[in-house]
């Protein structure tokens, strides 16, 4: 068996929809198999939509192939080296937040919220895109989109703290969107780190951290 480089305990399962009209179906399933045949997946059940249509209606597949590796949802041809690392991202502490980066910057935002508004606690995968300040403009729009759907939720009051330490940032434009949630909070807690940032040395952050004290009452 080949070393699959992944945590025996955090093996992936995988399940695949396909079609016999899908011209990409079988390249998917080859790779699929080998994977699994390799230890790379725990296991692999694949589904003919054409005579169980109900599962795909279920999980809202709409086009084929399409993949469930661990929790990544991912359609259409997609490589063996590409599988191969969602099935490692699929067993790391980051997996979810690369996730979320690149179904974004694929404009996937309506998938990204749905996710989120269903376990809000995933709310947390979206703050290494709000740290990093080589994020595209897409990708930091889709995440600003989310936070703005969750505002004065609880899922957001629980990142206070770490939006606070993200306030002192040395990129302004990482102050003025940590700025801008932590008024969307509409938490208490969040007042002392914008007092702080009402005398940033960047203009945009001051007023953003005027804003966002004025929304927090």
């Amino acid at each position: 068996m080949a070393d699959s480089g992944l945590n025996p305990g955090r093996i992936p399962d995988a399940l695949l929809l396909v079609v016999a009209s899908c011209p990409h179906c079988p390249a998917v399933l080859a790779s699929l198999a080998a994977m699994a045949k390799d230890g790379m997946l725990g296991r692999l059940e694949v589904v003919n939509v054409a005579v169980h249509p109900e599962v795909a209606e279920a999980l809202g597949a709409r086009s084929l192939p399409w993949v469930r590796i661990g929790p990544f949802e991912l359609t259409g041809l997609r490589s063996r080296p590409e599988l191969e690392e969602w099935a490692r991202r699929a067993g790391s502490a980051d997996g979810m937040a690369d996730y979320f980066h690149t179904l974004l910057k694929d404009g996937e935002l309506a998938r990204v919220r749905a996710m989120i508004e269903a376990q809000p606690e995933l709310l947390v995968e979206l703050l290494p895109i709000v740290a990093n300040p080589e994020a595209g403009i897409s990708v930091r729009i889709g995440a600003s989109a989310t936070f703005e759907g969750l505002a004065g939720s609880a899922a957001l009051q629980a990142l206070v703290p770490r939006l606070a330490e993200l306030a002192a940032h040395d990129d302004a434009r990482i102050r003025a969107d940590a700025c801008f949630y932590l008024g969307l909070s509409r938490d208490a807690a969040a007042r002392p780190a914008l007092a702080v940032c009402v005398n940033d040395a960047d203009a945009g952050v001051r007023e953003i951290a005027a804003e966002a004290l004025d929304e927090l009452g």
